[in-house]
């Protein structure tokens, strides 16, 4: 157990994996954790609001049935974040198919089906923030969006986001810095005489 009076996720994992059957506090308490930043990265990867919430389920009912692989090798919260990233991925790969949409396609930014629904963070610092970045978000494309969060918002290497997007490593660091001037250019345009770096507005809703 943590010296604190919170346990920390590793003390959750042993605790959950331990559980005995139809005993799923430990677990629960994990998903109280996450639940709201999983729900948020969910709805601004895959651009809907009604979609995210099933997603989130989907993720912590995956993360629950798989939890006696997981070995502890990267954090609980890194793990997990695999599971949500692939799971939202493959979501957004199944909708590109059912649209036959091109996301190279000029113009892309103006289709309503892949902008990005506001989300609500208890986390970010102002309602000012707030705003800004969700209206910056809404306004990205979805081939600049994604890259950039992967990045920014889940950590991913280069490379790793390369592999799971499909795109040659130059062409994923060249939309992860167009994404970055564009998110930039639409949240700084909203704060006359400031120009926060795209790291730092991300982790006011992380």
């Amino acid at each position: 157990m943590s010296s604190g009076d919170e346990p920390t996720d590793a003390d959750l994992v042993e605790r959950a994996k331990l559980a005995v059957r139809d005993d799923f506090g430990a677990f629960e308490a994990l998903v109280h954790r996450y639940q709201e930043k999983v729900l948020g990265n969910c709805r601004y990867l895959t651009g809907s609001r009604d979609d995210a919430e099933d997603l989130a389920q989907e993720i912590f009912v995956k993360a629950f049935f798989a939890l006696e692989r997981f070995e502890g090798r990267s954090s609980f919260h890194t793990w997990l974040w695999r599971i949500k990233v692939n799971h939202c991925l493959n979501h957004v790969r199944r909708g590109r198919q059912e649209r036959t949409i091109d996301v190279d396609t000029p113009g892309l930014d103006r289709v309503p089906e892949l902008q990005v629904a506001p989300v609500a963070e208890r986390s970010l610092h102002t309602q000012l923030d707030r705003d800004l970045i969700e209206r910056s978000l809404d306004a990205m494309s979805e081939t600049l969006r994604i890259p950039l969060l992967l990045r920014d918002l889940d950590g991913l290497p280069y490379q790793e986001i390369a592999d799971e997007l499909n795109l040659s490593l130059s062409a994923v660091k060249m939309r992860i810095k167009r994404g970055r001037e564009d998110f930039q250019r639409r949240y700084a345009g909203g704060l006359p005489g400031r120009e926060p770096s795209v790291e730092d507005a991300m982790k006011a809703h992380g």
